[in-house]
Order: structure tokens, then sequence, then C-alpha cells
């Protein structure tokens, strides 16, 4: 089951609103709609996009700047078309120089069978957390608490944020 949310940072405090992903096609597509949310104030607008129980990710916009993403688990994100969304190439450091899929990133050990089986999507992303893990450094969550986030993740964040209660009236 997906969850997904924007949350704005407005003068009056955090407002929330669930939101449909299935128009968006591309993390342009996902950054523009968290952009029209933001209104004319060019608010920062975190969107949060969960699949229980096996990874979450935050993409956050301030004003006309590039989207920012961190995903907590590449592999199983990449297994989903959401997730899909968010693992850009840039992201996952494809720029060119490094061919990924020729890296034995499933953390089998040369001649090990691998039990992904022959899902090539999930072999070519590495296993746990992906992006910028100072995305929200600034808003009181450093690395090290995003890091070890794990059920209730964005609950915890909406938490620490003072945004818990409107996340929970759109959940």
């Amino acid at each position: 089951m997906y969850f997904a949310a924007l949350l704005a940072r407005t003068e009056d405090g955090w407002e929330a609103s669930d939101t449909e992903l299935d128009d968006v096609e591309t993390l342009a597509d996902l950054a523009d709609l968290a952009r029209e949310s933001a209104g004319e104030d060019d608010d920062t607008v975190l969107v949060f996009i969960e699949q229980e129980e096996s990874w979450f990710g935050i993409v956050r916009v301030d004003g006309e700047e590039d989207p920012r993403v961190y995903v907590s688990n590449a592999a199983a994100a990449a297994r989903s078309s959401y997730g899909e969304l968010l693992l850009t190439d840039e992201l996952l450091g494809k720029d060119g120089s490094i061919d990924l899929d020729d890296l034995d990133l499933d953390g089998t050990e040369d001649g090990e069978p691998d039990d992904e089986g022959d899902d090539d999507s999930a072999d070519s992303v590495p296993s746990g957390p992906v992006g910028d893990v100072s995305i929200l450094a600034d808003l009181g969550v450093g690395e090290k608490e995003l890091s070890a986030l794990d059920d209730d993740a964005l609950g915890d964040i909406a938490e620490a944020l003072g945004a818990s209660e409107v996340l929970e009236t759109v959940r």
C-alpha cells in the first residue's frame, strides 16, 4: 500500500494535502506538482511517498531550485513505479563514467545465486539509502536521525517538523 502527501511550509505553519501520483511521470512533474501547492510564496514543500514496511522517499522543493531527493531503500523503491520516479540516473550516480549494471551491488558474493531472480532493476541500484541525507537538516532532522528511521518514518519526520497533526489528517 502506498501513501503520498505534500507538506507545504507557510507563514502559518505546515499545511498537508494528500496527492495522487497517477499522472506524474517524472521527478520534474513531481517537482512542478509541489511548486503548484506552494502558491506564490515559493515556500518549502516536502513530498512524502511511502510503501508500507518497504521504503519511503522525500522530495524537497524550495522555490525554483532543483528538487532534492532522499530514498530510504533504493533497491525496494526500484521495484515500485513511484520509486522509479525518484531514482534518477543522477541520484544513482549514473553519469556515464560507471556502469552500475556491471557491478555486483546485490550483496551476493561471486558465484552465489541471486535470490532476487532476474529483476535487473533491483540489481542495478544499491540496497539501502540514496540521495541527500541532509535534506531535512535545517528543519531539525539530521543525517543521523534520518538514517535511523524505520516503521513510521514519515510520522516521525512530521513530528520533528511540528506537522504530525496535519499529516495525520490526510492519512
